[in-house]
């Protein structure tokens, strides 16, 4: 199947818009710098489950610093709740861009049926405030098949009570296809324990709730709470960032009891300069159910992602 018409359309938004960004790079002395990398995504749960998508990054502009501006086409593979597998084409905008005071980062695009993305913008203050706006479609059968979407906004803020402990709080409101509304209250405190070490602890909380439970066949409980204490781990190895982390909590919804709620997380990030080439990974491991999920109760979910990027 070949790309939709909507994605066509941001192909050739992303083309008229060359000319004008190359210009305007020459305008500012600055020399041009484009990229082109790949992303592999891969998830699967409990309830059977999977998601590959495998994604193409071209760059009109990309200045290494969080400065860009480029395509994103992306090939995706649902099998859900181990149904026969659907394919679908994406294709995205990309820009990015760092200010005096706000940084903004967007992926907007379309799946050929609906839009999707997702717009942030934070600053770098003391108290650091992001704000966003994600949305795509929920990856379940009754999702992929009759087009429900969600929409999640919120805000977030870090709290830093002093030079080893800070909290972060994100509230926000998911609007799915159809009535539902789900209000979010997430917090997280962490205590550096060794600075040297990158060693910190923390406790990891979340809170939100429905008001139409049940409305499609995602997992969708009247309420749903979790906290879970993590112990994390983040070195740096010639200029290569390394992070692990790993909890046992808590976590319940209105019509389960309290149940054991798992987290782990490995991810690796190359250096921030000194080489056309970046590289990240991760592979993180939890029970807090995904917008995929059908079912609650006793769900795993993995995801991987792999990114390859280069500068020239």
């Amino acid at each position: 199947m070949g790309l939709s018409t909507y994605a066509r359309g941001a192909i050739a938004l992303g083309a008229l818009a060359l000319p004008g960004v190359l210009s305007a790079q020459a305008e500012q002395g600055v020399g041009a710098s484009q990229a082109a990398g790949v992303e592999v995504f891969y998830s699967s749960d409990s309830d059977d489950t999977s998601v590959l998508r495998t994604a193409l990054d071209l760059d009109f502009r990309n200045d290494g610093a969080g400065d860009r501006i480029g395509l994103r086409l992306e090939k995706a593979w649902y099998e859900p709740s181990g149904l026969l597998t659907e394919e679908r084409e994406r294709a995205y905008l990309r820009f990015a861009t760092k200010g005096n005071a706000w940084t903004w980062e967007t992926l907007i695009g379309t799946d050929g049926d609906d839009l999707i993305g997702s717009v942030s913008i934070h600053d770098d203050s003391r108290y650091r405030k992001e704000f966003f706006v994600e949305r795509d479609i929920v990856e379940t059968p009754m999702g992929l098949e009759s087009g429900i979407y969600s929409t999640f906004a919120g805000a977030a803020i870090d709290i830093p009570l002093d030079e080893r402990n800070v909290m972060t709080v994100l509230t926000g409101a998911q609007l799915f296809t159809g009535d539902n509304v789900r209000l979010h209250l997430r917090g997280n405190y962490v205590h550096v324990l060794k600075p040297e070490w990158g060693l910190s602890v923390q406790m990891r909380g979340r809170y939100f709730r429905s008001s139409d439970p049940g409305e499609f066949d995602y997992y969708s409980p009247r309420s749903y709470a979790q906290l879970v204490p993590v112990v994390q781990l983040r070195r740096f190895v010639d200029g290569w960032q390394l992070l692990a982390a790993g909890g046992i909590g808590i976590q319940k919804d209105s019509a389960t009891d309290w149940q054991q709620a798992n987290f782990a997380q490995l991810r690796v990030i190359s250096p921030a300069s000194g080489s056309p080439w970046s590289v990240s990974g991760e592979l993180t491991y939890t029970q807090t159910p995904a917008n995929g999920a059908v079912l609650g109760e006793g769900y795993d979910y993995v995801q991987s992602r792999l990114s390859v990027m280069r500068r020239f």
